[in-house]
C-alpha cells in the first residue's frame, strides 16, 4: 500500500519542479543573454563557472549564438606588459559597436560578448585550457569541447579593436561593423581651447610680425629636418596606423618581453625607434661629410673622415636584423655609400674659394 504513496510524491515533485529536470530552451537561453547584456553599461556579460556550464556545456549542439569570451585576471593588472586593462577596454569598445550596428538584424543574437575572471572561475580556465594572458576565444555553435574553440593569436592583440574586429570576422563571420572611439577631448575642452587661442592670438601675430618666434631660429629648422628623417626611417606612420605596441609579451614564457618581432610584416615600436636611431646616424654622417668635411684643407683629413663615416655607417645598416621590408632601405643606404666613394676617388672635393666663403 505504501508504493502508491510513493509514486504520487515523485509525480507532485516532478510538477512542482519542471524547471531542474527538464532542459532550457535555446529561446530561454537567448533571452536571458539578451537580459544580461542590456545590464551591462558595455554590452560585455561577466560569466563564471555556473554560467558557463549553464550557456555552453548545458544546451546540445549546434547552439543558437556564438560566445566571444575575453579572460582576465584583476591581480595581474598592474603588469604592463600584458596591457589587460587598456585590451579588456578595448574588447568592450568592439562590443558596443557590435551592438550598436547589429540592432534589429538577426546576428543580434547570433554572437555574445562575455569575459571570464580567473579568481571567479579558475575551473573554466581549465576547461578552456588558457595558461598565459591575454587570451580572447570564441565558442562557435557546433563547438562542444571548449578546449577545441578558437582562440585569438597574440599578433593580432597589438591591433587592438580592430585586430578582435578581424579575429570575429574570420571565425565568426559577423561583421562588427564601424568601431566608434569616444572623442579625445570632450565639447567642455575643446571649447576651453578655442577660447585660450583667441586670447593669445594677437600676441602671437605680433612676435610673427616682429620675427621673434622659433620658426625664425634656423637651429629649429635642423632639428625638425633631422625628426623628420627620423619619423620616415623609423616606421613610425606604420606604428601609428596599426597601432603597434612597444613591445609584447613572449607566448612561451609571459614574463619576458619581446621587443623584437621574430618574422616579416609586422614591426614593434622599439624596433622602429632602434633602427630609426642607426639611419639617422647615417644621414647625420652623410650630412656632416657633404657640408662640414669639404671645409678641410688636407685631402687626406677628407679621405680618412670619409672613410670613418662609411664604415659607422655600414656598421649601423648591419646592426639590425635584416627584414624583407628594410632590404630596400639597407640597399639604398648602401649604394649611397659607394657612390660617395666612387665620387671622392674620380672627382675629390675641393674646399670653396676664399671670394665665395666672403660672399
Amino acid at each position: 500500500m505504501a508504493r502508491p504513496f510513493v509514486l504520487l510524491f515523485l509525480l507532485s515533485l516532478i510538477s512542482i519542479f519542471p524547471s531542474k529536470i527538464s532542459p532550457e530552451s535555446p529561446a530561454d537561453l537567448v533571452a536571458d543573454l539578451l537580459a544580461l547584456q542590456q545590464r551591462s553599461p558595455s554590452g560585455v556579460i561577466r560569466l563564471d563557472d555556473h554560467t558557463i556550464r549553464r550557456f555552453l556545456l548545458g544546451p546540445p549542439t549546434p547552439r543558437p549564438y556564438s560566445l566571444l569570451i575575453f579572460f582576465d585576471a584583476t591581480q595581474l593588472h598592474d603588469k604592463p606588459e600584458l596591457r589587460l586593462p587598456q585590451l579588456r577596454s578595448e574588447f568592450a569598445l568592439v562590443a558596443s559597436s557590435f551592438i550598436k550596428n547589429n540592432r534589429g538584424q538577426a546576428s543580434e543574437t547570433q554572437l555574445f560578448f562575455c569575459d571570464v575572471e580567473f579568481k571567479e572561475s579558475q575551473t573554466s580556465f581549465g576547461l578552456f585550457g588558457v595558461n598565459a594572458l591575454p587570451h580572447i576565444r570564441v565558442v562557435l555553435p557546433h563547438v562542444r569541447k571548449l578546449a577545441d574553440s578558437d582562440s585569438m593569436d597574440q599578433v593580432d592583440f597589438s591591433r587592438l579593436a580592430e585586430g578582435i574586429s578581424d579575429f570575429v570576422g574570420a571565425k565568426a563571420k559577423l561583421s562588427v561593423g564601424p568601431i566608434e572611439r569616444p572623442p579625445p577631448i570632450s565639447k567642455t575642452q575643446m571649447m576651453i581651447l578655442v577660447l585660450i587661442l583667441l586670447v593669445s592670438a594677437p600676441f602671437v601675430v605680433k612676435r610673427v610680425l616682429e620675427g621673434d618666434t622659433l620658426l625664425h631660429e634656423p637651429k629649429m629648422w635642423l632639428a625638425g629636418a633631422v625628426f623628420v628623417y627620423f619619423f620616415s626611417v623609423s616606421g613610425t606612420m606604420h606604428n601609428i596606423i596599426r597601432n603597434m605596441p612597444m613591445f609584447i609579451a613572449d607566448r612561451s614564457d609571459p614574463s619576458k618581453l619581446v621587443f623584437f618581432y621574430q618574422g616579416s610584416g609586422m614591426q614593434l615600436g622599439v624596433e622602429g625607434f632602434a633602427v630609426g636611431f642607426l639611419y639617422t646616424i647615417v644621414g647625420v654622417l652623410l650630412a656632416l661629410v657633404t657640408h662640414v668635411l669639404i671645409y678641410a684643407r688636407n685631402a687626406n683629413l677628407q679621405r680618412a673622415g670619409m672613410f670613418v663615416a662609411m664604415l659607422v655607417s655600414i656598421w649601423a645598416v648591419r646592426k639590425h636584423r635584416a627584414k624583407p621590408q628594410k632590404l630596400a632601405r639597407d640597399s639604398a643606404a648602401i649604394v649611397m655609400l659607394i657612390m660617395i666613394v666612387v665620387l671622392d676617388t674620380f672627382f675629390p672635393p675641393q674646399p670653396p674659394s676664399s671670394s665665395a666663403r666672403r660672399s
